[in-house]
């Protein structure tokens, strides 16, 4: 996927980069003063609010619409700033673009719909703006990859990801689990796509965004999109993920800024050999995890031949207890361990099965 680099789009010249603005605009004098505040600290890359905000329940602030986007223009032409807006289908898209709203932003229950991705997309055809797509709301690294293609083909080559975190099956303490691997693989897929972190969703909580903003900084990705507000605790939506300018100003100051590369020979040389002795422990652990599935089979062949059931559930607890008590005693985390010897006992479930189905297919 051919893009255009994201510092010929959105200046970049703070680190890291940063779009703030409040979750909604809620009036012209709530959006003017909080981005007065916003420039004045002199971080602030581009201006974000939201104009349209889809609601899981009717009834609640769904955004002030049309009506304040003149708003924005005015805020962003004031500091020059860019300004930055959700859509959501294509009427967002033509009063946005009439607005002269700078770059384009599609939310996390747009990406999870084709369809309505598709649409904005075909709306966008021959439409030189910057468009940045957050993560769909359940994670499917599909509908991710999917979206930015979508939008491509379009002939959108000023991209960006937003990871904003994922509805999670189980409580966590964010709103929404980072699954930072799943941002990680989109990165993978489609090298080059400049990544942008939204902690305060993720968070959900403002007390949280620092240590977000900083993880999200060391897995290298290019920019945060945080929520401020001249008056957080009074906002009309998300009042506790938003914090105000002053506070945000802090956030960015403590915040650690390291390099993804450095032209340091010695530096290389050192990381070079650390990463060639990972690779040989790396190639050990696949050889032993092979040596381990040839006996696994074994066992199989005997449990079939004996007529024995694949899964004893004592041995399986024996397993994990011991295996989990040893990894705690060398230094590794409890649940890493419990993961993997999860994984590989699935594995091992999986294959035992395989030989079983195949006797009965034989037996036939």
């Amino acid at each position: 996927m051919e893009l255009t680099p994201l510092e010929n789009w959105l200046p970049t010249n703070n680190k890291p980069l940063l779009i703030a603005g409040p979750c909604s605009a809620e009036t012209e004098e709530q959006v003017r003063e909080t981005t007065d505040q916003l420039a004045a600290t002199g971080k602030v890359s581009a201006f974000r609010a939201g104009i349209w905000k889809p609601r899981t329940r009717p009834g609640a602030f769904e955004g002030i619409g049309e009506e304040g986007l003149p708003w924005l223009i005015a805020a962003g032409k004031k500091h020059n700033l860019p300004v930055t807006a959700e859509v959501a289908n294509t009427q967002h898209v033509d009063i946005a673009l009439k607005a002269g709203v700078d770059v384009l932003w599609v939310g996390a229950r747009t990406t999870v719909n084709p369809f309505s991705v598709q649409e904005i997309a075909d709306a966008l055809k021959g439409v030189d703006i910057p468009v940045m797509v957050k993560n769909p709301v359940n994670p499917d690294i599909g509908l991710w990859v999917g979206a930015l293609e979508r939008f491509h083909r379009s002939g959108i080559t000023k991209l960006a990801a937003i990871h904003r975190g994922f509805s999670p099956i189980e409580k966590t303490p964010f709103r929404n689990a980072p699954m930072w691997r799943i941002a990680i693989d989109l990165k993978r897929k489609i090298p080059g796509i400049p990544m942008i972190c939204d902690p305060s969703h993720i968070a959900g909580d403002r007390t949280l965004i620092s240590a977000i903003s900083q993880r999200a900084l060391d897995l290298d990705m290019q920019g945060l999109m945080i929520e401020t507000h001249r008056d957080p605790d009074n906002a009309w939506t998300d009042a506790k993920q938003q914090v105000t300018p002053a506070a945000l100003e802090m956030i960015v100051d403590s915040l650690v800024i390291r390099e993804s590369q450095i032209s340091d020979p010695a530096f290389e040389n050192v990381l070079e050999q650390l990463r060639q002795d990972i690779d040989l422990i790396d190639e050990r652990i696949i050889q032993i995890l092979a040596e381990r599935m040839k006996l696994v089979e074994q066992i199989g062949n005997y449990k079939r031949d004996n007529g024995v059931t694949i899964l004893q559930v004592q041995r399986w607890d024996e397993i994990l207890s011991k295996r989990t008590q040893l990894g705690t005693a060398l230094n590794l985390k409890k649940e890493f361990v419990k993961k993997m010897l999860e994984l590989v006992h699935s594995e091992s479930i999986r294959k035992q099965n395989e030989i079983m189905n195949a006797k009965t297919e034989v037996t036939k």
